[in-house]
């Protein structure tokens, strides 16, 4: 089950040199059971107590909020975009920032998408109309494409948003097909 904190449109009490608050990780992902919210704190260049302090001052706001426990990371703005940050892509792809509610990708300029090539050279006819059908429903019912506001960009790639990856591989996994997965950033 998601944890839709960003979406929540909270009023916190932040310092001035917090660039962005951006909620990430399985908490995001539709289809998945997160033990906690992972929470970024980007901030201007700021000593690292003043960080400490402010970061746990915005945990205790964000606690009042959220049923599941939060798990806070802060970076500066320069720290943040470091080779050693193991958690930029997550937080670049995935992140959701409650600050604007919306993709942080994009408050950067960039659209956050997954493509997923897949073929069904290998399926029976009836199966091929059955994923068919996955993709894009029958008789009045949605589609997983539909339903999670994905498209068809030529036969054999769909496009996704970042928080249905899951689901989507999930139901292509039942038809025993290969595909590939793409992440990117599209300007």
């Amino acid at each position: 089950m998601m944890q839709k904190l960003w979406q929540k449109k909270l009023k916190l009490n932040y310092n001035q040199e917090v660039i962005d608050i951006i909620q990430f990780g399985s908490s995001l992902i539709d289809g998945k059971e997160p033990n906690d919210i992972d929470i970024a704190l980007i901030y201007n260049r700021i000593p690292i107590k003043e960080q400490l302090e402010e970061s746990q001052k915005i945990k205790q706001q964000l606690e009042k909020s959220s049923e599941k426990p939060i798990h806070i990371n802060s970076y500066d703005l320069y720290s943040f975009f470091e080779e050693s940050n193991f958690a930029k892509e997550s937080i670049l792809f995935y992140g959701k920032s409650i600050l604007k509610n919306d993709n942080f990708a994009k408050i950067l300029g960039f659209y956050p998408k997954i493509q997923i090539e897949y073929s069904l050279e290998n399926l029976k006819k009836k199966d091929k109309i059955r994923f068919n059908y996955m993709l894009s429903g029958k008789k009045g019912k949605y589609g997983l494409l539909r339903a999670h506001n994905g498209k068809l960009l030529n036969p054999g790639l769909i496009e996704i948003e970042p928080e249905f990856e899951e689901t989507f591989v999930n139901a292509i996994k039942e038809f025993n097909i290969s595909f590939k997965i793409r992440k990117a950033l599209i300007l």
